[in-house]
C-alpha cells in the first residue's frame, strides 16, 4: 500500500469514526482538572478507566489538590490506589510528580512534551492526552486501542506494538488537529466492535478498508 493510500484510508477512518461517535470525550471522569487527568492517567495503566473512575472518587475526597497529595502518606496513598493495581508503583509516582507540580510549576501543568516528560510516570501516551484534551493542541493517543486498530486497518505492519513508532506513522498519515477527538473515538470503537480477540467484523463499518479482514476473507 502506497502512502498515498495509507492516508486516504486513515481519512475515510476518522470520517466514519466522528459519524459513528460525533460527541467525543475522555473516558476518565476527571472533572476539567489537568492534575486530575494526569493522575487518573497513570492509573489507568494496565487497569480500565471504569475502575479508575471508581478509585479516583475516594483518592480525590482525601486529596482534593496537589497539595494534599504532594503531603500524603505514602502508605495510606497505596491502600487507596490498589484495586487499580500496580499500586506501590502508581502510588509513589502520583504523589512526586504531585509534588513536583507544587514545588517547580506552581500547581500549572505546563503545556508542553518536554517539560511533561519530566513527571514521574509520564510519558508521551499522558503527556499527548494533557496535551489534547487540556490544551486543545495536535495530539495522538496511541493506547492499546488504537495501536491494534490502525495496524488492523493497514497504516502500518500489524506487528507493530511500539507507541512512539505508531505515533511518529499516524503523524504522517493523518492530520493531528483533531487528534484527541480521533483518539478517544477510536477507543470506543474498540471496545464496542474491533476488540483484541473476538472483533465483531459483522455489521463492521470498516470492513472495505480494513487490511486485516481483507487478509481473513481470503483465507475462509
Amino acid at each position: 500500500m502506497t502512502k498515498s493510500e495509507k492516508i486516504k484510508r486513515a481519512e475515510q477512518l476518522s470520517q466514519r469514526l466522528a459519524e459513528r461517535y460525533p460527541v467525543s470525550e475522555c473516558a476518565l471522569e476527571y472533572g476539567g482538572d489537568p492534575w486530575r487527568l494526569l493522575v487518573m492517567a497513570r492509573l489507568s495503566a494496565q487497569c480500565t478507566d471504569k475502575r479508575v473512575n471508581i478509585v479516583a472518587k475516594d483518592l480525590f475526597e482525601k486529596y482534593p489538590t496537589p497539595e494534599f497529595m504532594a503531603n500524603a502518606d505514602i502508605g495510606e496513598l497505596e491502600e487507596i490506589v490498589r484495586p487499580c493495581g500496580l499500586y506501590r508503583m502508581k502510588a509513589e509516582s502520583i504523589k512526586a510528580a504531585s509534588e513536583m507540580l507544587v514545588r517547580d510549576y506552581g500547581g500549572a501543568l505546563p503545556p508542553d512534551m518536554d517539560e511533561l516528560l519530566k513527571f514521574p510516570g509520564v510519558g508521551r501516551k499522558i503527556a499527548n492526552l494533557l496535551l489534547g484534551d487540556i490544551y486543545k493542541m495536535p495530539a495522538i493517543v496511541c493506547d492499546t486501542h488504537c495501536i491494534r486498530i490502525c495496524g488492523r486497518i493497514g497504516l502500518y505492519p500489524e506487528k507493530e506494538k511500539s507507541a512512539e513508532r505508531v505515533e511518529r506513522v499516524l503523524r504522517s498519515l493523518m492530520d493531528v488537529t483533531d487528534g484527541s477527538d480521533f483518539c478517544h473515538r477510536i477507543v470506543e470503537f474498540g471496545r464496542e466492535i474491533c476488540s483484541a480477540r473476538s472483533p465483531h467484523c459483522d455489521g463492521c463499518p470498516m470492513t472495505d478498508i480494513c487490511l486485516h479482514f481483507e487478509k481473513k476473507s481470503k483465507k475462509i
